[in-house]
């Protein structure tokens, strides 16, 4: 596994060029309320470049390929209080660093590791306090340029390069994600399972009944956490993008929808399903249903390498927007055409979200949605809803090894104009997929997706 870490770290020092250093810290310890910290999670960045999970951590790197750590000493009386530390004289050996120190020399370390160098890297916005530490190390050097020391004159982020570097994933990072995907599939069939037995042995569910059954089933098959917040959402509750699971009732004859994933190992996954909480679906659920799910069919063929990142998009909201309709929630003799919903976006009080975003380390990952070789090609666009100049710039062309979801929904409230068998139903279908070259794999489709086969589960 060192072989992983060592090579990105060889990859960034390439890019850093000759005379350069990069500096990356890992998260702090947040507290949660007097004497109790939140559950720590490492940087992202950090982790990245290391496999490091300690807090109180730092790499630097040069360009010529040498790095750094600087981590917790070892302290058997504070190892009794908050656990084991790897320790400097280990951590060579055991993340294949070329040196380590204790953490409480880098003040003083890290003015002499900048010194001679024409450039300094380090993740812009993302740690508070980090662009003045920076300063802090640089205020020395450039008291030493009397004695010829020099001073690094730019200062870059380094941000830019590894968001490009963590984009397109590697095997084994891949291989992570899929089991991440399997074990929240797990979850979620767990979940409708529960949903229907409960039900039909007459016992009060509620949504935190659910969320219990997902982090159990998560924990049992060693993912470390969530990798967001879980969504379960009952009845109306569904068309709330970011609800959260509360006490609400789950009724027969009502849709749960629940958006929640696991995090293994750093990396992330985000599933979505709508399902009938009894197990059966009623008719105007199964058409809203079964419309969300063509919509997502068109995403996922429209989902492959050299196809641009808003291509799923579109695909979504035109097979939505005919649908819509259909179905009567828009009025044609109001809206138009199909093409008249679409470019004067018609379908934004039923349709508010994109179809996708990258996922990864972070459940919406890092990663430009401009294609960078035409980032200068800047048009002009009037919003038809807001009247807000929007600046377009081309998507991002997809290739192979990068992750995205595909995550289309229909969430309708009540209203006059709305046909009332529809109202208070939200309904989101959502699956990860990894780009290839003649598609997408889809790596959660281990829980069902199609109604009837959701309906059969649940028997």
């Amino acid at each position: 596994m060192n072989s992983v870490y060592a090579q990105r770290r060889a990859r960034l020092a390439a890019q850093l060029g000759p005379h350069a250093v990069a500096i990356i810290p890992t998260a702090p310890e947040r507290p949660r309320n007097r004497d109790s910290d939140f559950p720590y999670r490492h940087d992202s960045y950090f982790y990245y470049l290391t496999g490091f999970t300690e807090p109180h951590a730092w790499l630097v790197l040069t360009g010529d390929g040498h790095s750094t750590l600087f981590c917790q000493p070892k302290d058997l009386e504070r190892e009794i209080w908050d656990g084991y530390r790897l320790g400097p004289e280990a951590a060579p050996g055991a993340l294949g660093v070329d040196a380590a120190l204790a953490v409480g020399e880098l003040d003083a370390r890290l003015p002499r590791l900048l010194e001679n160098h024409s450039a300094v890297w380090y993740p812009f916005a993302t740690h508070s306090g980090l662009a003045a530490r920076v300063e802090g190390w640089l205020a020395p050097v450039r008291a030493r340029v009397r004695f010829g020391a020099l001073c690094p004159t730019q200062q870059n982020d380094l941000c830019v390069l590894l968001d490009e570097m963590r984009l397109v994933k590697d095997t084994h990072e891949q291989d992570v994600m899929r089991r991440a995907a399997q074990i929240s599939a797990g979850a979620h069939v767990r979940a409708m399972q529960t949903s229907a037995q409960m039900l039909r042995a007459g016992q009060d569910v509620r949504e935190y009944h659910l969320e219990a059954e997902l982090l159990h089933e998560f924990r049992r098959h060693g993912a470390q956490s969530v990798a967001y917040n879980s969504i379960v959402a009952a009845g109306a509750n569904a068309c709330v993008l970011h609800y959260r699971a509360d006490t609400a009732p789950i009724r027969a004859g009502e849709l749960v929808l629940i958006d929640a994933g696991c995090e293994l190992d750093g990396y992330a996954s985000d599933i979505t399903r709508t399902f009938p909480a009894n197990g059966q679906f009623t008719g105007p659920q199964r058409a809203l249903y079964d419309l969300v799910l063509a919509s997502q069919e068109a995403a996922i063929a429209a989902t492959r390498a050299g196809a641009r990142f808003t291509d799923p998009h579109e695909a979504t909201v035109a097979v939505l927007a005919q649908g819509l309709l259909d179905l009567g929630l828009l009025d044609k003799t109001k809206v138009g055409t199909v093409q008249d919903v679409i470019a004067n976006r018609a379908y934004f009080p039923f349709y508010m979200h994109r179809t996708g975003h990258w996922l990864g380390m972070d459940v919406h990952d890092c990663g430009s949605y401009v294609e960078p070789a035409e980032i200068g090609q800047v048009s002009q666009r009037r919003d038809p809803l807001s009247g807000e100049v929007i600046q377009d710039r081309p998507s991002r062309i997809l290739r192979a090894g990068m992750v995205l979801t595909i995550e289309p929904g229909l969430y309708v409230r009540p209203g006059a104009d709305v046909p009332a068998q529809f109202h208070g139903i939200g309904i989101r279908i959502e699956d990860d997929a990894i780009v290839t070259d003649t598609g997408c794999e889809l790596i959660t489709r281990g829980v069902p997706v199609k109604a009837d086969d959701i309906e059969a589960l649940m028997r």
